[in-house]
């Protein structure tokens, strides 16, 4: 069963806002979460690596805890992780099977409901949809679908749905009811001040917060 919060580290976000991986990841971990994606646009393989092993420490390997690498199945391989998350401009949802194989999640990024039914077709683990507000956490992001778009897309498919972009607190709830079986966040998890002594703490509250909010 996909968890209800999935939580996306992404590394320019957390530069722009001088926050540590570090703390932030130890912050979601002691709060629980089990659904985490590392997306890293700008760095090398090398620096992602480094990442990645920091991350599969504070979030060890488990049964319940999915860790995916954005874009990169052979790095997903390399550090271990438990997936793979894939764009429409990335390799194939198949292709990316067939690099990290059948233990390991595949989870797969749409906009519109062609892109639905064609990822429903692949063997990807879960489809995200979005954005569903409007997000700052991309340069260039795609339109918006809105509440009503989601509700579409969860007619065309049986496959977990997640819903992404722009989510927030205040109206994670909804999308939730609009058919969403989890809800990825991104910039709503970070706290806002980046001193390393409160920023696990703050992050731990902010997912218990959403916690409460999506049962």
């Amino acid at each position: 069963m996909l968890a209800r919060l999935y939580a996306i580290l992404d590394t320019d976000l957390l530069s722009a806002r001088s926050l540590a991986i570090a703390s932030i990841a130890a912050g979601l971990r002691t709060a629980g979460v089990k659904l985490v994606q590392y997306r890293n646009k700008q760095g090398n393989a090398r620096e992602m690596l480094r990442d990645a092993s920091l991350l599969r420490e504070i979030f060890p390997a488990s049964e319940d805890l999915r860790l995916l690498f954005n874009d990169r199945p052979d790095l997903a391989l390399l550090a271990g992780f438990d997936g793979v998350h894939v764009g429409q401009g990335d390799v194939s949802a198949d292709d990316a099977r067939s690099i990290v194989g059948s233990g390991r999640w595949v989870g797969v990024s749409t906009n519109s409901a062609d892109q639905v039914m064609e990822a429903d077709q692949t063997s990807c683990d879960y489809i995200a949809y979005g954005p569903i507000f409007p997000t700052a956490s991309k340069i260039n992001p795609d339109p918006t679908v809105g509440l009503a778009g989601l509700g579409a897309a969860r007619a065309l498919t049986a496959k977990p749905l997640v819903a992404i972009g722009g989510i927030t607190r205040k109206n994670c709830r909804s999308v939730l009811d609009a058919g969403a079986d989890s809800v990825a966040v991104i910039s709503d998890l970070l706290p806002a001040n980046s001193d390393p002594n409160t920023a696990q703490a703050a992050t731990r509250q902010i997912a218990e917060e959403f916690f409460s909010l999506l049962r």
